[in-house]
């Protein structure tokens, strides 16, 4: 039997589930903070991407599932408090604004703004 190489952080069970079909892995545990933060950040990426392809309420379920294991994991490793992500959103919705009204950007004449966001199209 070929192998697959994964090299990324999995799930608790993920070694049980595989090890319970017969099959073998290997897996070692992570134990740099460092590490494990960034590559619980390559997984908020995975899962979000994940969330970004359903096409139904039940998809959608599994995988805001997915990401919120992950955010949830990441703050605890962060010790970030509910407390601290309320406040957080609080902040930002009063910055920033909700998406009730479904704007959609197409342009803009700002000069000064400076985006953190990848460009979507070119520059005039």
């Amino acid at each position: 039997m070929s192998k697959v190489y994964y090299n990324k952080l999995v799930r608790d069970r993920i070694k049980e589930k595989i090890e319970g079909k017969g099959e073998q892995c290997e897996v070692r545990v992570i134990t740099d903070d460092a590490e494990y933060q960034q590559e619980l950040c390559k997984k908020v990426i995975e899962e979000a991407a994940g969330l970004a392809h359903v096409r139904s309420r039940e998809e959608f379920l599994q995988e805001y599932a997915d990401l919120m294991v992950v955010l949830d994991a990441l703050t605890a490793q962060l010790e970030i408090s509910e407390a601290d992500i309320s406040v957080a959103i609080s902040e930002n919705v009063e910055k920033k604004g909700l998406y009730a009204s479904r704007h959609f950007l197409h342009w803009s004449d700002d000069k000064d703004y400076v985006s953190d966001e990848t460009p979507q199209g070119i520059k005039e």
